[in-house]
């Protein structure tokens, strides 16, 4: 599933396709909660990716797509 995460300061994001989308937005919440300094999320490829939880400005989850076969309607 693909994960947009923006930062502030700058005009670019964070594009990253993970596991499970449920897993980082509750790592998220959860270091915000416990003022955690960092936010380590760990994509497909296995690469790991440590962010400053000050400077997330949003985390965008974007929805799975359905798959239709043959005539159905989308």
């Amino acid at each position: 599933m693909r994960v947009r995460i923006g930062m502030t300061m700058t005009a670019r994001e964070l594009d990253l396709d993970v596991a499970d989308a449920e897993d980082v937005i509750n790592s998220f919440q959860r270091a915000v909660e416990e003022g955690d300094k960092l936010l380590w999320i760990v994509d497909e490829d296995g690469h790991r990716h440590g962010l400053v939880v000050d400077k997330i400005a949003y985390v965008d989850v974007e929805a799975e797509k359905a798959t239709h076969v043959g005539f159905g309607k989308a």
